[in-house]
């Protein structure tokens, strides 16, 4: 006696591929980095001659200098340097958090989709009563 059966196999598989948010968080995490330097260093007074801080202020001013004089700096003089508050720095840090807030959504919405797939598989049974 043959017996037909028929399965449904059901199969979802979900993007689990996070590269494009990664590289994207890290690319942000970078620039907060930077910014948050440059703050630092500003607020201590460091040497504007020095290599490390000319690369800092270089590269960061790409970012800052959009937010440059919204609000005034504000300075302290001590016995060697001069310390600079710069309000343009934070801004620039609060808004680059804020679009890397949303980028990251908008790339996790779209890893979301999700795809399904039904398989409908016919087995023979011989059995023999």
């Amino acid at each position: 006696m043959e017996d037909r059966t028929n399965r449904v196999r059901k199969t979802s598989s979900t993007d689990n591929n996070h590269l494009p948010q990664r590289i994207t968080a890290i690319i942000f995490i970078i620039i907060e980095v930077i910014l948050a330097f440059r703050l630092v260093l500003k607020l201590l007074g460091a040497n504007a001659e020095s290599a490390f801080v000319k690369f800092i202020y270089g590269v960061s001013q790409v970012f800052v200098g959009v937010f440059q004089g919204i609000f005034s700096d504000a300075s302290t003089e001590g016995l060697e340097t001069t310390a600079v508050f710069e309000p343009g720095t934070v801004i620039a840090m609060i808004v680059v958090a804020i679009i890397a807030w949303i980028v990251m959504k908008l790339i996790a919405t779209n890893k979301r989709s999700k795809v399904e797939k039904e398989e409908v598989i016919e087995e023979e049974n011989d059995d023999i009563k």
